[in-house]
């Protein structure tokens, strides 16, 4: 198939160069005729049709010679032109082996090149936009398979846990990797053609995100207990049954987030925004909501506030 169109290309090609030479040759005839014998007998001075002759062949040569110099400046941009898509077609080659060679780091054994391979998906996102649903994608993948919190599988984790493990070391530390991935979501570019993140069932304890913008996410039954999510944006997110004991949650944005059934024991939610959340089934007990904005929360007679 390439070959014929490789061939089809090279017919054109050839009928466009002889279609340029028949009218280098043919048109100046065409627009400039010599004079005819009728029109040579009608002038009476030898010398006069000589210059008529003359100056009719001059003008069909000037004539050519203009042509010719449009078909150079043609040909001049054609080859640009040519050369810019040779060019550009070289640099989306290399840009596609980077992004391969990044997903490849990303299955490497060493967290060194795992974070080498999230920095440089991070790079190409931000350089050439069309990367960046694919990217997101990849990324959220790479947590899910990381970090998972299997609630409800044979032999899966307690959840909620009996208590929340004050001394677990901060994600950071634990999973430098899931962190950085994190880091990198939360501070992405939203783009309007990807999914919402699905972080459903995720081990986040103890994880560091400040400011992230995590909106219409998707964390129900993950564990963010000891969290660090001042300033966090959770606006739509969906964190049913989501463990967040202990989280610092200051300043967040949770307008009409779904925190059913949600651990909220002893969360900083001093400042928050929670207008619009659905808060039946949460428990509360011991959160601090000091200036939290609680205006239209859905709750009901199983909701636990803060004593």
């Amino acid at each position: 198939m390439g070959r014929i169109r490789t061939l089809v290309k090279l017919g054109v090609l050839v009928a466009v160069v002889v279609g340029l030479l028949a009218a280098v040759v043919w048109l100046p005839r065409i627009l400039y005729p010599a004079p005819t014998a009728r029109e040579l007998r009608e002038v009476a001075d030898a010398g006069r049709r000589i210059e008529l002759q003359q100056a009719q062949e001059q003008a069909g040569n000037d004539f050519r010679g203009q042509l010719l110099q449009g078909l150079a400046g043609v040909v001049v941009i054609a080859s640009a032109a040519a050369g810019w898509q040779q060019l550009r077609l070289a640099r989306e080659g290399q840009v596609a082996d980077r992004f391969t060679k990044a997903i490849e780091h990303l299955g490497s054994s060493t967290c060194n090149i795992r974070l080498g391979g999230i920095y440089a998906l991070e790079r190409l996102a931000r350089t050439y936009p069309v990367y960046r649903v694919d990217v997101t994608y990849l990324l959220n993948a790479f947590v899910r398979d990381r970090v998972p919190w299997a609630v409800g599988t044979v032999n899966g984790p307690e959840h909620p846990t009996a208590e929340v493990d004050r001394r677990l070391p901060w994600l950071s530390s634990r999973a430098a990797d899931v962190q950085t991935a994190m880091w990198v979501l939360g501070r992405r570019t939203v783009d309007l053609l990807e999914q919402p993140l699905y972080l459903s069932r995720m081990d986040l304890r103890r994880a560091n995100l400040p400011g992230a913008r995590l909106g219409n996410a998707n964390f129900r039954h993950s564990n963010l207990a000891s969290a660090w999510l001042v300033d966090v944006d959770l606006d739509a997110s969906r964190l049913v049954n989501a463990d967040l004991r202990h989280a610092n949650l200051r300043g967040a944005t949770l307008t009409h987030a779904d925190l059913r059934g949600a651990h909220l024991q002893h969360a900083d939610l001093r400042f928050a925004d929670l207008s619009g959340a659905d808060l039946r089934g949460a428990d509360m007990t011991g959160a601090q909501l000091d200036d939290a904005n609680l205006a239209g929360v859905r709750s009901d007679g199983t909701t636990r506030w803060p004593n």
